[in-house]
């Protein structure tokens, strides 16, 4: 796994891995503004933390994390495994989603199996259809501009750094915050992509043990529509940046404007987070 992590991320710098977490990755290495790399052990994203194994506590441990956001909805957190932490972090919810949003109650009753009869027209656009949706809605959505926007002040306070942040699959809501985070520090849009894009292979076991789990639960189980949902896709992401460009013009109006993120928030999250 170690070497495949290397491959995927080019951030050979990152000697540790988690097991119940197959997606957690620091951002330290990547290049941001004028040359300047991310420090290595600031920023780390991952998947909830209920599912650490003991063996990985200790690693966890040694990352020494400060402040933990969690970016999942008090519905989700109430039905999964509390989060394993060590130390003492300050955790903070910051519930990024919105029960009464359709394509949430939609895609949620694909990944259930439930009845899809409610939801004609969402299911013949699809799923792939849904999930751009949703990265459409972190951008207009209010508290996907609330939760997104307040991460960030969090990782610019120098105080809560080490800073580890996750939604439940650490894909989809942390994997925009990522963007946003990245975009701040100035990193490339191609370098920001790779790192989103990340997700699927080291995923990709993982993945094949939940579909296998649903099936075995729902055996009329249609997987063609539940692979959208358990993946990253670039056209995810595209639908992201199309609706800032529509609705901003560019990322920096969006960082501006739409999240309120003042110039010296981001030049505070490029002092403590960039070498």
């Amino acid at each position: 796994m170690s070497e495949q992590r290397e491959r995927i991320n080019g951030l050979g710098d990152q000697e540790w891995e988690l097991v119940g977490a197959p997606n957690a990755r620091d951002l330290g290495g990547l290049i941001g503004v004028a040359g300047r790399r991310v420090r290595p052990g600031r920023l780390i994203r991952t998947p909830a933390l209920g599912r650490l194994t003991d063996e990985d506590l200790p690693v966890l441990a040694k990352l020494e994390p400060a402040c933990v956001v969690d970016l999942r909805a008090h519905s989700e957190v109430s039905v999964a495994p509390p989060d394993r932490l060590t130390g003492e972090p300050t955790v903070v919810h910051l519930p990024v989603h919105d029960p009464a949003h359709p394509v949430f109650t939609y895609v949620s009753a694909v990944l259930l199996g439930h009845d899809l009869s409610g939801y004609a027209e969402l299911a013949r656009q699809g799923t792939p259809a849904a999930m751009a949706a949703i990265y459409r809605w972190f951008v207009t959505g209010a508290s996907a501009r609330e939760g997104f926007a307040a991460a960030v002040r969090l990782a610019a306070d120098g105080r809560n750094l080490p800073l580890v942040y996750h939604c439940s699959a650490g894909k989809d809501r942390t994997g925009w915050l990522t963007v946003v985070l990245l975009h701040a520090l100035g990193v490339d849009e191609a370098a920001i992509r790779a790192d989103y894009l990340a997700n699927n292979p080291l995923t990709a076991s993982l993945r094949e043990v939940l579909i296998e789990a649903m099936r075995r639960r729902h055996p009329g189980l249609d997987e063609a529509a539940v692979r959208p949902v358990l993946e990253v896709r670039p056209e995810y992401l595209d639908a992201g940046y199309e609706q800032v460009r529509r609705m901003h013009g560019s990322f920096g109006g969006y960082l501006r404007d739409g999240l309120g993120i003042t110039a010296e928030t981001v030049a505070a999250l490029r002092a403590n987070l960039l070498e």
